[in-house]
């Protein structure tokens, strides 16, 4: 892909202006630890939100020049970085602003997953039940008896048993049987039902009732867009999908409110099934023993990203949409653009360099 110049840098290091009292002693003369931070939310309906400078985090801020530089030439558009809740870095590529929507691609899978979990606790689903319990039957083109094997969880597992290799129609003809649901793992775009699934047990359109439990609740912007084949793709700015990302950070708290049930979204987050264990609920994992890439069987050992967190994990999408959710550093990173290098799915070794440009500024 030709390389992109940087013709308008947007970017900041921003330097919040903070400040605090000395820390006192008690009558042994020991210090006090100062408080920890309490977590930031910037509120709905705003653009402002607070910031934090890289020099009070004691990063490496000779190694950010280079970070950022590594960006624009991998066709970058947006890249963001959270700490707390807080924005410390915030960069703008080739004309790109905070304003200007891009696709999510198949990292929006993560804004399916979590929407599913609100219909279940409202009571509208149980996703231990079939599909076919709120599509109706022949959803698929396979027989009735294995089509009733697969179940919303399925969906959300990647497990649904049905043949990836036909690319992305999710029309009955294209839904055809390779196994029984439960018994593989294939990265597919059936998983787009749990829409349909959700519209039919809640008798509203899958936007409006994302819009009204998802999107409005945390301040996020963004449409669904159809992209044809029965499939759409969400469009936002890069800070709603960090604010998406910071609701993951939290567990899917937003300030006093629980979006989502905390217990179903450790669901997501975490091994949901035994055959690719770094995927959760349509999120992926790092850190774990091994894991599968999509359009393929193979198992490979170690973690997805070797050079990132352990304890990460990810919403990644189509020519290397990605978020990043690190509890451990209480930190989310966002990066929108074109593909890095050659177009790929989701996963690439675009995601392993960046992780080693990203530890250069931040270890």
């Amino acid at each position: 892909m030709k390389k992109l110049s940087l013709i308008a840098l947007s970017s900041f290091l921003v330097f919040a202006c903070s400040s605090s009292d000395d820390s006192t002693t008690e009558s042994g003369g020991t210090t006090n630890p100062p408080a920890e931070e309490a977590m930031y939310f910037p509120d709905n309906g705003t653009d402002t939100w607070e910031t934090k400078s890289p020099a009070t985090l004691e990063w490496n801020e000779s190694n950010i020049p280079p970070l950022l530089e590594y960006l624009e030439t991998k066709n970058t558009k947006s890249f963001m970085i959270l700490v707390n809740g807080r924005i410390v870095m915030e960069n703008y590529f080739n004309g790109h602003t905070a304003t200007t929507p891009w696709y999510w691609a198949s990292a929006g899978k993560t804004l399916t997953a979590t929407l599913t979990g609100i219909v279940e606790q409202e009571g509208f689903i149980n996703t231990n039940n079939k599909v076919s319990d709120y599509l109706g039957t022949g959803w698929t083109s396979t027989t009735l008896d294995k089509e009733n094997l697969i179940t919303c969880r399925h969906l959300l597992t990647m497990t649904s048993g049905l043949d990836d290799s036909l690319g992305d129609d999710v029309s009955p003809a294209n839904l055809q049987y390779i196994a029984d649901a439960g018994a593989r793992w294939a990265y597919h775009n059936v998983y787009v039902k749990l829409q349909g699934v959700v519209a039919q047990a809640t008798g509203q359109s899958w936007s409006t009732y994302f819009n009204s439990k998802l999107r409005d609740p945390i301040g996020m912007t963004g449409t669904w867009l159809e992209s044809g084949e029965d499939l759409s793709v969400y469009w936002s700015t890069t800070r709603s999908m960090a604010r998406f990302g910071l609701l993951a950070l939290n567990n899917g708290k937003w300030k006093e409110t629980q979006i989502i049930n905390s217990s179903y979204f450790n669901s997501t987050i975490n091994t949901s099934q035994e055959i690719n264990k770094s995927y959760g609920y349509l999120w992926w994992l790092n850190g774990k023993e091994s894991y599968h890439l999509p359009q393929t069987q193979f198992e490979f050992n170690g973690p997805v990203i070797p050079s990132g967190p352990t304890d990460m994990y990810m919403a990644l999408g189509k020519n290397d949409q990605k978020i990043y959710v690190i509890p451990s550093k209480k930190m989310v990173v966002i990066r929108m653009g074109n593909a890095a290098d050659g177009e790929n799915f989701a996963l690439s070794g675009f995601d392993n360099e960046l992780w080693q440009k990203i530890n250069s500024v931040i270890e």
